[in-house]
């Protein structure tokens, strides 16, 4: 077989083994080939964590790749592998990690990303790439995955099985007053993305005070998140419930979809979100929202990016590669609490 595919393939494999962002932004995909060839196998490689909120998506197979295990994790990934053979296998992330795991998998087929995109040497690693398309979101390079193979149509759907398990966890934390919920979800995985504890606080006495909502804080166990829910909580008039570290990613999913809105920098629980329709306010000066922003929720994004680029590199966004990103300390507070609270406003009124 080659590609593009002029029939539907027997068994795919897809490789996207983190993070939960990115793997919220390939699951489109992958129902993208569920809708159009409802009769082929998919198979996909993921990381522990993730698979715990993925992991139970119907007709899927999902291995899990352990890195915590180290060798053993790939000696268990090559037994796996015995005595199977995939059409093809969409090798979708850019890390010498994924790149070894991929050489493991059965194919003639190995589809990478295009020589301009693929990091890390990912073009070393593959035989077919996607076409070239400058400034692209990430969701729309997944994409090309799917057009590579032979699929134009796109299906943007997530549909992440909540259990009544989960569903009734939400009931016990949120209660039913009536009230619309703000979830601040304040740290992302790159503490310089992460914006300063006085604006989260700032936005969560306005959502009580002007629009009597209820506040939540989200998190991971992470020490980091654990005192910025600490310190959020503490400079908040009207004090928020702090569920950090109370939760794990179905339950965060949960709540994430009985949220009327959510505030988050770039990071896993803004994609999470939008993979259950609730509309994000997504906090950008670090990263460029045009390739990372909340895919469905671009009218809500304080995008102080270009302004920070400016301030770095002295130079217009366009000039400059494609995903530049600003680490310096400080970055963040570019975004002030008043456009956020305006954002909020925005959202309410639609």
């Amino acid at each position: 077989m080659s590609l593009p595919f002029t029939s539907a393939p027997t068994h795919i494999c897809l490789l996207r083994l983190s993070a939960v962002g990115d793997v919220c932004h390939a699951l489109p995909v992958v129902r993208t080939i569920q809708a159009h060839w409802p009769e082929t196998r998919i198979t996909w490689i993921i990381g522990r964590l993730e698979a715990s909120l993925i992991g139970d998506i119907p007709g899927v197979e999902f291995i899990i790749f352990d890195k915590s295990r180290g060798v053993a994790a790939y000696r268990e990934f090559r037994q796996q592998m015995k005595g199977r053979r995939f059409d093809a296998l969409l090798h979708m992330q850019m890390s010498l990690r994924a790149s070894l795991i991929s050489l493991l998998v059965p194919t003639n087929i190995r589809l990478g990303f295009d020589r301009e995109r693929a990091k890390d040497l990912q073009w070393l690693f593959t035989n077919h790439k996607i076409a070239h398309k400058a400034q692209q979101h990430v969701v729309d390079s997944f994409f090309c995955f799917a057009e590579a193979i032979g699929i134009k149509e796109r299906t943007l759907a997530w549909d992440i099985p909540l259990s009544n398990e989960v569903q009734q966890f939400c009931e016990q934390q949120i209660g039913d007053d009536g009230r619309k919920l703000l979830v601040i979800s304040p740290c992302s995985s790159m503490s310089y993305r992460n914006w300063n504890v006085t604006g989260y606080a700032a936005v969560a006495d306005y959502a009580a005070e002007k629009h009597n909502m209820q506040v939540i804080i989200s998190g991971g166990p992470a020490a980091i998140e654990q005192q910025h829910g600490d310190q959020i909580t503490q400079r908040c008039q009207h004090k928020p419930l702090n569920l950090v570290g109370k939760t794990n990613l179905k339950q965060l999913l949960a709540l994430l979809d009985r949220a009327t809105v959510v505030v988050a920098p770039d990071s896993g629980p803004a994609h999470m979100a939008t993979a259950v329709n609730t509309p994000v306010i997504g906090l950008y000066a670090t990263t460029n929202p045009d390739r990372a922003r909340p895919y469905l929720s671009a009218e809500f994004v304080a995008n102080r990016y270009p302004e920070a680029i400016e301030k770095k590199h002295h130079k217009h966004v366009d000039e400059l590669p494609w995903g530049t990103r600003v680490r310096d300390e400080g970055t963040m507070d570019l975004i002030t609490s008043d456009e956020v609270c305006a954002l909020l406003d925005k959202v309410l009124a639609r």
